[in-house]
């Protein structure tokens, strides 16, 4: 066959941006690398390269996928996240860039025992725990599915000494206190469910992105055990929508946690609460 990668980048672009998908371009790079077996951050280096069969058949199945709105981390099956690959499957939430918000908050301050609450892919324990020399911690999650992917994430960076992971509902099988508790729950009302994106709605854990009618029951749910288990002069961050920073806030000081700072992020959106106990 004739053609090469660059003309399948082309092709795969102005098919994805005739569908309507946004940020074809960058898709396509994804989607092209993927299928052609090279790191995305080299296509630049094999666009001369003729495309083979096996590659432009893999490609085609990518490219259909994408064009059903499935996610691109999805179809390749990892997702970048503060500089890691991880593994990532319709069962956990996709890690976000908004979320490394919650990470540089964390880095900010010092923290030796970690614990994860909802972990889904098990990407901010294992990226704070990379990130901190010495640092142990525990990721839960009431999903198995969601841990099978966690566990896998974990070997794959070669974290099992410092990381445990455990079937949880919230804190019911927790254990011991923790210098920094981080969470990225559910938070999306019900009704605001049927605004998402196609490649969210679709493709994503419902499990994962609502708690129910208002937004806020997760966070309920993790203030009604956050004493038992915050070591004193312990941080919590929490990640919460643009609209749901005060409401959260106000929820934790109920509940005898000081208000540290409100962390926006990269669009200057209302992103993560931090919050302290007193020493």
């Amino acid at each position: 066959m004739s053609g090469t990668i660059s003309d399948a980048l082309y092709a795969a672009t102005q098919e994805l941006a005739q569908a309507g998908i946004d940020n074809a371009a960058v898709d396509a790079r994804h989607l092209v690398a993927f299928a052609m077996q090279v790191p995305t951050d080299r296509l630049n280096l094999v666009l001369n390269d003729t495309v083979t069969r096996a590659g432009l058949d893999t490609l085609d199945k990518a490219i259909a996928a994408r064009l059903e709105r499935r996610p691109v981390s999805h179809i390749i099956g990892h997702r970048q996240f503060w500089g890691r690959s991880f593994k990532v499957t319709p069962d956990v939430l996709d890690p976000r860039p908004e979320t490394e918000t919650l990470i540089e908050a964390a880095l900010k301050g010092t923290y030796s025992k970690v614990l994860d609450l909802g972990t889904g892919s098990g990407c901010i324990l294992l990226t704070l725990l990379a990130e901190r020399a010495n640092s142990t911690g525990m990721g839960v999650d009431v999903s198995p599915e969601a841990m099978e992917v966690a566990l896998a994430n974990r070997k794959a960076l070669g974290l099992d000494r410092p990381a445990i992971f455990a079937l949880s509902d919230w804190f019911n099988k927790v254990i011991g206190s923790f210098d920094l508790i981080v969470s990225n729950p559910p938070y999306i009302a019900l009704p605001e469910m049927a605004g998402l994106a196609p490649e969210v709605l679709r493709w994503e854990p419902m499990s994962a992105l609502t708690p129910g009618l208002t937004g806020l029951e997760a966070y309920q749910m993790i203030a009604a055990g956050i004493q038992q288990f915050l070591a004193p002069a312990g941080r919590v961050l929490l990640e919460v929508g643009p609209s749901q920073s005060a409401a959260v806030s106000q929820m934790f000081q109920a509940k005898g946690l000081d208000f540290v700072g409100m962390h926006k992020d990269f669009d200057g959106r209302e992103r993560v609460v931090e919050l302290c106990k007193p020493a």
